[in-house]
């Protein structure tokens, strides 16, 4: 079969302008801009240090079409304003979609909307879900009206509305339209009227969105990775974040710094735990839970859920990542691979059973 791997690729070679040489920004390299204040580093927040965070490196694109020419030919895409043309020239027989597109709260849906108008199969949720679960907010309303818990929260988009927040400290100010932990740093959590303005302007001003305000809840943190539909839906073993090798003063958050400054592949830090050292009961709370979500928002083939328990216990849902990140080094502790290497597939596996989930869902005579 031919399968037509869509990515963003990952731009990190910047010219002097910043640029790429597209005239689109560069992922600029942060590590350079960390300054040790006291035991806790702190970073310098420039304009767009994070714009790329969620694209894909060579070695994750590289990866990933590896795994599929095991079983299938192969060709790359860049889900770029050509990759219509592109698709529709190319013909292939199935889609192996990992784009994240560019700008708004619709760039995850761009390259599914493309492969359906040109009735091309492929992997993942179909555009209406990707919209929803990357509004953050929107993905909380409809949590809410079936009753599934997620923390209080607001939306603010301009400066007058702060005054409206009325939340219970701490708090947790992040960018409605994003993932990766773009946009959330350490200095997310806030304890005051102060701190929420600096934030959530941050926000507003860098990200050009708008930004979520939600209460911030005590409890541990975990990550699940679903794998399948219907009755064959599978729960992977359950991540835990790990928040007591970060620095002293961090807040306990997958922030970005977490993620992408003090985890690094020459500083590896012992940051997760799988399977998560966990009681049975909640355990199995947290896989019925996270199956209700995924039938819910009606996603498709794979998926991974963010949950923390709050002063009770409970858990409650953060977000929904319907395009899941797959680095291929076990050292950058991404969490679909972790949970899948826990499960006993191998990475090569794991990307190949996410198509096999896909082509399960279409007819017999629509693939071949």
């Amino acid at each position: 079969m031919h399968v037509a791997l869509t990515h963003n690729l990952k731009r990190e070679d910047a010219g002097e302008d910043g640029s790429n040489g597209s005239g689109k920004p560069a992922l600029l390299d942060i590590r350079s801009d960390v300054a040790h204040t006291g035991s806790a580093p702190q970073v310098k927040i420039p304009p767009l240090i994070d714009t790329f965070a969620e694209w894909d490196s060579v070695e994750t694109i590289t990866a990933v079409k590896s795994a599929l020419e095991r079983r299938h030919t192969v060709s790359l895409v860049e889900a770029d304003r050509l990759a219509f043309e592109k698709l529709a020239t190319l013909k292939p027989d199935f889609v192996f979609n990992m784009a994240e597109g560019w700008g708004g709260p619709s760039r995850e849906a761009q390259i599914p909307v493309l492969l359906e108008l040109l009735e091309i199969p492929y992997t993942g949720s179909d555009p209406l879900t990707l919209c929803i679960c990357l509004d953050k907010s929107r993905t909380k309303e409809v949590l809410f009206a079936h009753g599934i818990p997620t923390p209080p929260f607001t939306v603010v988009s301009v400066k007058d509305e702060l005054h409206d927040v009325h939340l219970n400290y701490p708090l947790i100010v992040k960018p409605l339209y994003e993932g990766s932990s773009k946009g959330i740093f350490d200095s997310s959590v806030v304890r005051t009227p102060q701190q929420i303005e600096i934030e959530a302007l941050r926000v507003i001003e860098s990200y050009r969105q708008p930004a979520l305000i939600e209460e911030f809840l005590p409890g541990r943190e975990f990550t699940v990775a679903l794998l399948g539909n219907g009755k064959h839906l599978r729960v992977l073993p359950i991540i835990e974040s790990k928040f007591d090798h970060l620095p002293s003063h961090a807040s306990p958050i997958n922030s970005f710094e977490a993620k992408w400054v003090w985890d690094t592949i020459d500083r590896p830090m012992d940051v997760l735990d799988c399977p998560a050292n966990i009681s049975p009961l909640l355990q199995r709370d947290i896989e019925n839970l996270c199956r209700r979500v995924f039938n819910v928002l009606r996603c498709r083939d794979w998926c991974r859920i963010d949950l923390r328990l709050d002063a009770q216990g409970v858990p409650n849902i953060l977000e929904v990542n319907p395009i899941p990140g797959v680095l291929p080094n076990p050292q950058e502790h991404s969490f679909f691979p972790t949970a899948a290497a826990a499960a006993g597939l191998s990475y090569d596996d794991m990307i190949n059973a996410v198509v096999s989930a896909a082509l399960a869902r279409y007819k017999p005579s629509s693939v071949q």
